[in-house]
């Protein structure tokens, strides 16, 4: 570990190490404490800061920033005309967090394993999600995880599990076999959550991640989806059957949570109602919501959920950073670069079943969820960066 340590720290400057450390911290309590990232990403933002004061950094980004860019400032602009300023404008600090691509693009100087603080992470909150069940857990409780909320813990256990996939499939030596612990453990612990949208999501990243390893294998995940099934005990049966029943309450609501805000679209269809303001919206009655549906805080949907609250327009900046990221990290995956198929390929995994999750979710709305996948689809640009860099001095010493 002190070999580890002191790899890690050869050769930076004070605020170089805090930078990293500060990052790797931030990963290692990414399931575990918002309040404890929150701290330490602050904490990396100052060191980033005074590290482009002086000159050890410069500003850079990968391409999927810009429409993320155009996001944001349209998010801004929605706040200005909201129904209610005062809380869209309280919503929009949230905003901050997009400051992470700049800071972990630009952060290492050379290939430091951030993954293996996520790997951290992963086994402590699946450990003591487990644990939590099996000796706290009231019959039919929903595992929540140390995050509170069962629907976050389901959407960090998915870009988890997606990550571990990324190293079990396109990885190589002994760490394999940790990432493949973790990824039994978090499908145990996302199957407690009972939550529906987060297996999916951890469906549609296996298919990704079999797709890129061998891509015959993907006839496996039906057969494996059906041996699951078979393994579970009643209530989780139950959940997952519960999906195509039209009849099942919350599958009602969403249904009534489009259409509500298919409507809602239609009367604020430039800017929306403004960020953090759709639930006020949908109390009125011609949106056809019942008094029940009306309890929730958003729609359900992060399409419907970007559109009605700050226009259509941001929508589409918003697709455009998800298309843009997507493509960039098939790219990534596609050259099969030493050190880079790996985390590419669990970052696109990752991204794909935040994808999937969010048509009945919005996960993006979740800060949690959205820090962590914001990580997890920057570091394979940032070891691209460095791999690039280093071609090009490889090059000019030649020379």
């Amino acid at each position: 570990m002190r070999e580890y340590f002191h790899k890690l720290t050869t050769g930076k400057t004070p605020w170089e190490i805090s930078l990293l450390f500060s990052l790797a911290i931030c990963l290692l309590f990414s399931q575990i404490s918002i309040s404890i990232v929150q701290i330490f990403l602050t904490l990396a933002l100052l060191s980033w800061l005074l590290l482009l004061l002086q000159k050890k950094r410069r500003l850079a980004f990968p391409s999927f920033f810009w429409p993320l860019l155009v996001y944001a400032w349209l998010s801004l602009v929605s706040s200005i005309y909201s129904v209610n300023t005062e809380i869209s404008f309280k919503d929009s600090r949230e905003l901050l967090l997009y400051v992470l691509i700049l800071i972990v693009f630009t952060a290492f100087t050379r290939k430091d394993d951030m993954f293996v603080a996520l790997l951290g992470s992963g086994l402590i909150n699946t450990a003591y999600s487990i644990a939590y069940f099996i000796f706290k857990a009231n019959p039919g409780q929903r595992v929540k995880g140390f995050m509170g909320h069962y629907m976050t813990q389901a959407g960090l256990l998915i870009l988890f599990g997606a990550v571990a996939m990324g190293f079990i499939f396109l990885g190589r030596g002994r760490q394999r076999l940790f990432w493949a612990a973790g990824l039994v453990l978090s499908s145990i612990a996302l199957i407690l959550t009972l939550t529906r949208s987060g297996w999916i999501g951890l469906a549609v990243a296996l298919c990704v991640s079999l797709l890129l390893w061998k891509p015959k294998t993907l006839i496996l995940v039906p057969v494996l989806a059906g041996l699951v099934f078979f393994v579970s005990p009643k209530p989780v049966k139950d959940r997952a059957l519960s999906i195509f029943s039209l009849r099942e309450f919350s599958n009602m609501a969403r249904v009534e949570y489009i259409r509500a805000g298919i409507k809602i679209i239609k009367d604020f269809p430039w800017l929306g109602t403004g960020p953090d303001t759709v639930d006020m919206v949908f109390q009125n009655p011609k949106y056809g919501l019942e008094e029940s549906y009306k309890r929730n805080v958003h729609l359900h949907n992060n399409i419907i959920q970007i559109a009605a609250e700050r226009g259509i327009a941001t929508l589409l900046a918003w697709l455009t950073f998800v298309v843009t990221a997507f493509v960039s990290l098939a790219r990534l995956v596609k050259k099969r670069a030493k050190g880079l198929s790996a985390p590419a390929a669990g970052a696109l995994a990752a991204l794909a079943a935040f994808i999937a999750a969010g048509f009945f979710e919005y996960n993006f709305g979740d800060s949690e969820v959205s820090t962590l996948l914001l990580f997890i689809i920057t570091i394979p640009f940032a070891l691209e960066r460095l791999k690039n860099g280093e071609a090009a001095a490889a090059q000019n010493a030649s020379q």
